[in-house]
């Protein structure tokens, strides 16, 4: 699910930001601490929406950079257990089947793709052996999210299920109502 989250930090201005208008600055140097990266806690980081507050800066001896205290405001995505996703295929192996949300990938392993007896064809299709359901890349799916792991905060796991009613290709769907 996308969210837009409200953080205060401090942030570290970096000196090649010294120069020009400070909000903008400021933004810049968010986006390189906070886009693309994962925590438990936000998920993934797309971008920043607004800066909402700038306090004082200051600066350390030590330390080349300013410190400022920022409120600001991000675009995450958090996967949810059992949320409805629709994204569409983006590679199909011997194990399932990867689908694209459209900011990160989750796995329908083999067994989660289909009600049916499915098994791999050398042409990248999964094949429902009594139903003729096929799977195939570039096709567009609703999936059910079934495991959420940050292990790996470089690489978070998400676990898909096509198994369980109103979910599926799109097209198998529409031709079921």
């Amino acid at each position: 699910m996308f969210y837009e989250t409200q953080v205060k930090d401090y942030v570290d201005l970096s000196p090649d930001l010294f120069e020009g208008d400070l909000r903008e600055s400021i933004y810049e140097q968010i986006l390189r601490n906070y886009s693309n990266k994962t925590t438990e806690d936000l998920g993934l980081v797309i971008t920043v929406l607004d800066i909402l507050t700038i306090g004082e800066g200051f600066k350390l001896a030590e330390d080349p950079s300013r410190h400022y205290n920022v409120e600001f405001t991000l675009l995450t995505f958090k996967p949810e257990l059992h949320e409805v996703i629709e994204g569409t295929v983006s590679s199909v192996t011997n194990f399932g089947m990867f689908v694209n949300m459209g900011v990160l990938d989750g796995l329908v392993h083999l067994s989660q793709t289909m009600v049916d007896q499915v098994s791999f064809s050398n042409t990248g299709v999964l094949l429902g052996s009594q139903t003729g359901q096929t799977l195939k890349a570039e096709q567009y799916v609703r999936a059910s999210i079934v495991a959420v792991s940050f292990k790996d905060i470089r690489n978070v796991k998400i676990g898909l299920t096509m198994r369980q009613p109103g979910l599926g290709a799109l097209e198998w769907l529409e031709k079921s109502n």
